[in-house]
């Protein structure tokens, strides 16, 4: 089935060509279906190549397929070549299974949408661009997954683009990404020229030789590959463009918050291991830059009022708890929370999708309350995703986030406070969420009184979702973690130096102790806001200036605003105004065509035009002048004219 593996490209690939190309041809319904058919067909794939790897011995799974010579000039020679192992095949399946669920969602909740096939072509595009990702087996072909999915989020993320948050929204995404790509992409041809090839194995391979432990080259790669990874996974301090990455559908924003996209640069982090493990201040920076980013990220997300801006900054700071494992050394943790996340954050932002498809695209909880008696399953199935992001005890999101707690803990307990203080601000803002929008009053009547659940097109995903979010994490339970074993291949390098060092009471306490504070941040948002709703309002004017640098996200939009934004517009308002207008005007256009204008009368059309016509003239005069002496009208010259003539001919004859 290995040989096979290709499929799981080809599928999303035909629903994007049959889409994009005949969608006027076919029905509403048929473009939906078609494009979930492919993606589960892709799934199907993905499950068949996790079965046939497994059925290998540890150490023999890795299978590269190669396709063809992609490029081929002199010394640098690309193939176009898949790779399979433990972890690309764990991602495949995380991808295209979660994939397959939000493009089912997507049938229900964009069919009155006037671009309804090209909405599935770019999500079918989207997932093929993520698969190609995973699946490269060499830094360039990695690149154009990277670069697609970029591409992808900008078409997705801007889809209502006649909406003028929508279509900016879409242009940041592009821009704030691309500062991070200019970094990923010198760092893949530092690696050409540190190596002199791309592909993963001989890089990996020729490593530990070519590249001295903490050496300049060394980290230099790694800093160049994780500035990518900023950029992609929305980490300080170019996060600034998830948040308004909502603007776009709510299963698009489902699709870049938990399979595709941000996930993007975790997973590279963790396929470069082997580089980044011999730059200590690079796997220093990754783990300090996601503590930070998870901590930051968390505190925004308290006072926001926007449903979706909430999972945004959630997803942010899990995003970060996933970089602050991979900096520790703790890969398989990092992509265990990476697979939890999906689903339980799949799952909130279809909910969030439910809410606003029951209020008319509502979003402001403040206006909400009392939708769990109108909205059952969204309420059952949203609380399930969010006790999982809280961790709260056996939960998915409880054993991987426990798990890089205690991998923190072992390195720094600096970064272990960090992570356990985020903890408690995660399950508190997961549940102000619940108890906002779900319990309580209804505090706008009128929007209360149009509620009304979502089609079960949309309802049964989520419960799909909720399953995998409640039992998910069994995947990872301490001493008997499937997932560890799975990709000890991959990670055997530093994984198992981790295992060694599991294990023993204080493991159990600190579970207990991440347990305890989940538990009690649940009690206290339930107090705050169900039992003393009154309370929030009193604290955020009694702390007003801390609410006010919360609220509005640490002036850091306004702030990148002043020094890069407005800076750049007054500059492009200049050239518009007055360079454009009147220099770039008269230097391109008004000079030159006076110029032009004026040689062409002075010089071309008198020396040039007029020369040749009275030349013209001139010779057929004198052609005349020269032939009218040999019509003179005399008898005597003509005679005289065959005379010589006749001399002419007898000495030629006589002289031959």
């Amino acid at each position: 089935m290995l040989d096979y593996v290709w499929l799981v490209l080809a599928f999303p690939a035909l629903g994007v060509l049959i889409n994009g190309f005949f969608s006027r041809y076919l029905g509403r319904k048929l473009m939906g279906y078609l494009a979930c058919i492919v993606v589960s067909l892709s799934f199907v794939v993905s499950l068949l190549t996790f079965w046939a790897l497994i059925q290998l011995p540890a150490e023999s799974r890795l299978f590269e397929k190669a396709l063809f010579t992609w490029l081929a000039a002199g010394d640098f020679i690309v193939e176009a070549t898949l790779r399979v192992d433990p972890l690309s095949t764990l991602m495949i399946l995380v991808v295209s299974g979660v994939g397959f669920v939000i493009h089912l969602y997507s049938i229900g909740y964009m069919h009155g949408d006037p671009r309804y096939g090209r909405y599935f072509t770019y999500l079918n595009l989207f997932l093929l661009s993520m698969l190609l990702l995973i699946l490269a087996n060499n830094f360039l072909l990695l690149y154009v997954g990277w670069e697609l999915v970029g591409l992808c989020s900008y078409l997705l993320i801007g889809f209502w683009f006649e909406r003028q948050a929508a279509a900016n929204a879409g242009k940041k995404a592009f821009i704030t990404t691309r500062i991070g790509d200019f970094g990923f992409a010198l760092g893949v041809m530092l690696i050409f020229v540190t190596f002199g090839t791309l592909n993963y194995g001989e890089v990996f391979k020729a490593a530990p030789a070519t590249l001295q432990f903490g050496g300049f080259t060394a980290t230099a790669i790694t800093l160049l590959l994780f500035m990518g990874a900023v950029g992609k996974s929305a980490q300080i301090p170019l996060y600034v463009w998830l948040p308004d990455a909502m603007e776009g559908p709510s299963p698009v924003s489902a699709l870049i918050h938990a399979a595709t996209m941000v996930t993007a640069g975790v997973y590279m982090v963790a396929r470069t291991h082997v580089l980044f493990e011999l730059a200590p201040l690079s796997m220093t920076l990754v783990a300090i830059i996601g503590a930070i980013t998870a901590f930051y990220a968390a505190t925004i997300a308290l006072v926001q009022n926007d449903i979706k801006r909430v999972l945004a900054y959630s997803t942010i700071s899990q995003l970060g708890y996933m970089f602050l494992a991979v900096g520790v050394g703790a890969y398989a943790s990092g992509i265990f929370h990476l697979t939890t996340h999906a689903f339980f954050k799949a799952l909130l932002f279809l909910g969030a999708g439910s809410v606003m498809h029951g209020l008319a695209g509502e979003l402001d909880m403040r206006k909400m309350g009392g939708l769990k008696d109108k909205m059952r399953t969204t309420y059952r199935t949203f609380m399930a995703g969010a006790a999982a992001l809280a961790g709260f005890p056996l939960l998915s999101g409880f054993f991987s986030k426990d798990e890089i707690l205690w991998r923190a803990f072992n390195s720094s307990i600096i970064l272990w406070l960090v992570g356990i203080v985020t903890a408690f601000l995660t399950s508190f803002y997961a549940f102000r969420a619940v108890f906002l929008a779900f319990w309580g009053q209804p505090r706008e009547r009128e929007l209360f009184e149009h509620a009304h659940e979502s089609p079960p097109i949309m309802t049964r995903p989520l419960v799909v979702l909720a399953v995998l979010a409640v039992v998910g994490g069994l995947i990872g339970l301490p001493h008997l973690s499937a997932i560890e074993g799975f990709l000890e291949p991959v990670f055997a390098s530093h994984e198992t130096v981790h295992a060694a060092e599991a294990g023993g009471i204080l493991e159990w306490v600190l579970m207990a102790l991440s347990a305890i504070v989940a538990i009690v941040a649940i009690i206290l948002a339930q107090y705050m806001y169900l039992v003393n709703p009154g309370l929030p309002g009193r604290l955020s004017k009694r702390y007003a200036p801390l609410y006010k640098l919360l609220s509005n996200k640490y002036y850091v939009d306004e702030l990148y605003g002043f020094l890069f934004v407005h800076p750049f517009q007054g500059l492009a308002h200049f050239l518009d105004t007055v360079v454009d207008a009147v220099v770039l005007h008269d230097l391109l256009f008004v000079r030159p065509f006076q110029g032009l204008a004026s040689f062409l009368a002075d010089v071309f059309e008198l020396e040039v035009i007029g020369g040749i016509v009275n030349g013209i003239a001139a010779l057929f005069n004198r052609s005349s002048q020269t032939l009218r002496r040999v019509q003179t009208g005399y008898v005597r010259n003509y005679a005289l004219s065959i005379l010589f003539g006749v001399v002419a001919i007898v000495a030629y004859l006589l002289l031959r």
